[in-house]
């Protein structure tokens, strides 16, 4: 029980020296140089929320998934019913973000 307790003891210890280690702060980047309107526009811009992209796209997979699939215990229309919901969602979500 005693060697137990000094064993904790010491991993608690050790967390905590770990937590307060010294860091040395590190030296500051160079600043990038301003980009002029000719290198603007030929870079592409991002895409607008990748993210919401991948979900539409995933779900419409599982949608179609679910379509040829058994009944899931009573729950596919419903599941498929809340999956065209989400789609419509998240297509209003893009037709907003202009």
């Amino acid at each position: 029980m005693k060697t137990r307790l000094l064993c904790l003891f010491g991993v608690v210890a050790i967390a905590f020296a770990l937590s307060f280690s010294v860091t040395t702060p590190a030296a500051p980047a160079p600043k990038p140089a301003p980009a002029t309107a000719a290198a603007a526009a030929a870079a592409p811009a991002p895409e607008p929320h990748p993210e919401i992209r991948d979900a539409l796209e995933a779900l419409r997979k599982a949608k179609f998934r679910m379509q040829h699939a058994h009944d899931f215990g009573g729950h596919r229309e419903e599941a498929l019913k809340a999956t065209d919901e989400a789609i419509r969602q998240l297509q209003i979500c893009l037709q907003f973000d202009r």
